[in-house]
């Protein structure tokens, strides 16, 4: 999980820049989207370690294929279940505690089967390949919402 590790990064490089917001590309602040993909990936991995790999069942998702195909998820389309939103103040000191425990439960999915699975609200189940795809996916499209609020914010200072 190399990448995730380097999507990781570079959320960390964007905490100095947690507190940005533009109502033009997102309602929530890059610190928001921030925490948001950490809490994500924690949630995520340790729904695949307490999952029992013998209830895992392949389905059909056209979603699934469409977002996975594409390698990316379409804004504004979905919503973030509430257990994976953010919900105090976001501080610098909290998103580098997210990351820590990220970068620990990231180095865990190699011990996990092939079978350990999440029941993903728009996907259904998904395995531990489907998942880590899934997390790729899903951190990038974040990372992709923060650099255009860091870059229309940029855009507008400089304008001024």
């Amino acid at each position: 999980m190399h990448k995730l590790i380097e999507l990781i990064n570079d959320l960390e490089s964007r905490i100095q820049e947690a507190e940005l917001i533009n109502e033009t590309v997102s309602g929530s602040s890059v610190g928001w989207h921030i925490e948001h993909a950490l809490l994500s990936i924690n949630f995520i991995i340790d729904e695949l370690k307490n999952s029992n790999p013998e209830d895992y069942i392949r389905n059909f998702s056209l979603p699934r294929i469409l977002v996975f195909t594409m390698n990316k998820i379409p804004r504004g389309r979905g919503k973030a279940p509430e257990i994976v939103q953010p919900k105090n103040n976001i501080t610098a000191d909290a998103l580098k505690k997210q990351l820590k425990t990220a970068s620990g439960k990231i180095k865990e999915l190699e011990f996990l089967k092939p079978e350990n699975y999440i029941k993903h609200p728009y996907f259904g189940d998904l395995n531990l390949k489907l998942t880590k795809k899934f997390l790729l996916i899903h951190t990038r499209h974040h990372i992709d919402i923060i650099k255009d609020i860091i870059k229309t914010k940029k855009q507008v200072i400089s304008d001024k």
